[in-house]
């Protein structure tokens, strides 16, 4: 599996509120992104259906402290 490196910009606050929740969480921010990124897939696929590929949304989730 290849993983790739994406840059996002975003607010300064914005940004420290996701931290803040990643915290919270248990996660670092990197970790807590990737969560919130299969849990949208994960969601789509629910509504329309699976998009092509091997790899589950599932796959590699770290669980948070808070759940």
């Amino acid at each position: 599996m290849a993983i790739k490196s994406v840059s996002i910009r975003m607010e300064e606050e914005m940004l420290k509120k996701l931290n803040y929740v990643a915290d919270y969480e248990g996660r670092s921010l990197n970790s807590h992104i990737l969560v919130l990124i299969r849990n949208n897939i994960k969601a789509f696929e629910a509504e329309n259906g699976n998009i092509e590929g091997t790899i589950s949304p599932d796959f590699n989730v770290k669980p948070g402290r808070h759940k």
